[in-house]
């Protein structure tokens, strides 16, 4: 359905951001200002205690300076409660009192044939949960009192049974007015390829009904009772209300525990999560008959930011583990990673559970091993890595797979991890002298090593309390000293500055203040004040801030906005440059190959051309200044200095 231009304009001016957020947060009243339309609460969306989280009515946006999330009314709707985006939409005109423009016919149809599909799985599962309390359903009743499935546990998840009757519920559904179509379309009957009369899909089969993260029913699931039936389990076909890649069982539920702080698990079945909800897990869900898929695992992290991947001991539940460290490793980013939980070999959740009880499973999930373990594990278990050129083979799959992850401080963080846990296997090498060996030619042959530590004459200056990073220390200095001369410019550059991290702590105190008064330069002033006195009088005590025109605080605002995303520009190019330089060094493999050159080859040029950017002679630091910001932004956005895929 497309909407009407200024129709969400609208939308969000009727709306108050904080009434629709509210709902799922607490204000902290302390440092909101609700005359203002200023609000803080701890985060919705990942869990904290201090509140990070802003919204700002004035403009309708929210933005959470923990984990980046931001948007507006219908964002956050999405967000929160994982609505399409016309939900979303449809929600918020209802309670603004704004009529929806009328639907085209055909959407308006499909409408109508998914209700009525809905409608037709609502029946079903009354049908079967009716079979289940039947004579018919005996079989079943003993075969769940067997698996200590209680009655609780039967009402919470709808739990039915399908008799072995080739007609049952084609016939109780159609004499309650369904179509034969709307219950082929649905997934609940098959037509005979030779044609013939309709018969159920499900029979002999305990039955699971399959609910979207809304509520709805889109699909079941049933488990043969029969032993030697040709399928253990069965998941209704794709329909148009079902597509098992994109669906979790235990969606909705799941989520509202996360929310909550249950951790999110992901177990292999329907009768897994049944048995982690009921022994206290409650945020447990599971894929539906298929390998984790990448539409699921955006699910997963939607839900939670590290799901724990809880499969089975067996040989299939570690190679399932394994495919999704594949599929997962350019997926991943800052905070967003997946736990893996491998069960005792020959026992899956249900079975631990049972044995051994809630606190066996809950000890298990406190020692789940990150992402890059299980990677180890798959490069070096039953291997024989005993020659040179077997360590050069386990280095070579190493760096391919450490390859694939996209963001460089990451991939940076991996090669350190590898390097630790390969230290471990083959031992750390020989250690480096702690002496130097003098030029050919000189005398004495050897000398001294230098100082670990400062000397007394030294200990106070720049370069101590900078080390090798004192023009980065400079350049935080300099993009500090410019906020505080002009602390409106903060809202400007907000998000880059939340993602810049300062080296020295009392830089990082400074970006805090200036971060939390971001739209209030008044009280940015007045808190660095009380605050930050010390750091204040160090950051004006140095040379280059005091010759710096834009942090004069009568320097022109546009004027100082053009140093300070430039400075930014410059800091972030030197950064990421350093850190593909680090991590293209990396002794994983031991020696360089072309693409560590050609990485090499390109960070050098990138911080060349950033540094390139340095203060021009004359006061106004040069007449095209903005277009060169432009440019540096570009050099960051395009990330020259990472190897692109051909």
């Amino acid at each position: 359905m497309n909407l009407p231009p200024g129709f969400l304009d609208e939308l969000r001016s009727r709306i108050t951001l904080s009434q629709v957020v509210g709902r799922k947060v607490i204000w902290d009243l302390k440092k909101s200002n609700q005359a203002r339309g200023d609000w803080w609460a701890p985060c919705p969306f990942h869990q904290e205690r201090t509140a990070s989280f802003h919204v700002d009515d004035r403009k309708g946006y929210y933005y959470c300076f923990g984990c980046h999330a931001k948007g507006d009314a219908v964002t956050f709707l999405r967000e929160a409660e994982n609505l399409a985006f016309m939900e979303a939409v449809e929600r918020l005109a209802g309670e603004a009192g704004l009529a929806m423009p009328e639907r085209d016919p055909k959407a308006a149809e499909r409408a109508d044939r998914l209700s009525r599909l809905a409608d037709a799985m609502e029946a079903a599962v009354r049908h079967y949960r009716l079979m289940l309390r039947g004579s018919a359903g005996a079989e079943a009743r003993a075969y769940l009192v067997r698996r200590r499935l209680g009655e609780g546990a039967l009402d919470r998840f709808e739990i039915g049974f399908a008799p072995d009757d080739r007609q049952g519920l084609f016939k109780a559904l159609t004499g309650k007015g369904l179509s034969p179509e709307i219950l082929a379309e649905a997934g609940l009957v098959a037509l005979p390829e030779g044609g013939g009369a309709p018969y159920d899909r499900f029979r002999g089969r305990i039955i699971f009904p399959i609910r979207d993260a809304r509520g709805r029913c889109i699909a079941l699931g049933g488990r043969a009772l029969d032993p030697a039936a040709p399928a253990k389990y069965l998941n209704s076909p794709e329909t148009p209300l079902f597509d098992k890649g994109r669906s979790l069982y235990n969606h909705g539920p799941a989520r509202e525990a996360a929310g909550k702080g249950h951790p999110l698990i992901v177990a292999e079945g329907y009768v897994d999560v049944i048995a982690l909800v009921e022994a206290g897990f409650a945020a447990a869900v599971a894929p539906l008959g298929t390998a984790i898929t990448e539409d699921q695992l955006r699910l997963l992290w939607r839900i939670a930011p590290e799901p724990v991947i809880a499969l089975d001991g067996d040989r299939a539940g570690i190679a399932a583990a394994m495919r999704l460290v594949d599929l997962a490793l350019p997926l991943i980013e800052a905070g967003q990673s997946l736990r893996f939980v491998l069960m005792p070999e020959g026992l899956d959740p249900d079975d631990l559970i049972r044995a051994q009880g809630a606190e066996a499973m809950k000890a298990l999930l406190e020692k789940a091993e990150p992402m890059v373990n299980l990677l180890w594990r798959r490069e070096t278990e039953g291997r024989l890595i005993d020659s040179p050129e077997r360590r050069a083979a386990l280095d070579k799959r190493l760096r391919t797979a450490i390859a694939r992850i996209t963001d460089p401080s990451i991939r940076a963080h991996y090669a350190d991890a590898i390097r630790q846990l390969r230290a471990g296997l083959f031992g750390a090498g020989p250690a480096r002298p702690a002496v130097r060996e003098q030029p050919a030619g000189r005398a004495g042959g050897r000398q001294d090593a230098l100082p670990a530590t400062p000397l007394p004459a030294t200990r106070g200056s720049l370069l101590a309390r900078a080390g090798e990073g004192v023009d980065e220390y400079l350049q935080e200095a300099i993009i500090l000293a410019i906020l505080v001369a002009h602390p409106g410019l903060a809202a400007e550059v907000e998000h880059d500055l939340d993602r810049l991290d300062m080296a020295d702590m009392a830089h990082e105190q400074l970006r805090r203040i200036l971060l939390d008064h971001a739209h209030d330069p008044d009280a940015a002033r007045g808190a660095l004040a009380q605050r930050a006195g010390p750091a204040l009088e160090r950051l004006a005590g140095l040379a280059h801030v005091r010759i710096a025109p834009p942090a004069r605080p009568d320097a022109d605002a546009a004027f100082a906005l053009r140093c300070l995303t430039e400075e930014i520009a410059r800091l972030r190019a030197r950064r990421a440059a350093r850190a593909e330089t680090a991590e293209a060094m990396a002794d994983i493999g031991g020696l360089a190959d072309e693409g560590v050159t050609w990485r090499l080859a390109h960070a050098a040029e990138a911080r060349h051309r950033a540094e390139r950017s340095s203060l021009d002679d004359d006061a106004d630091m040069g007449e095209d200044r903005a277009a060169l910001s432009a440019g540096l932004q570009r050099l960051i956005d395009q990330e020259v200095w990472i190897k692109k895929k051909r």
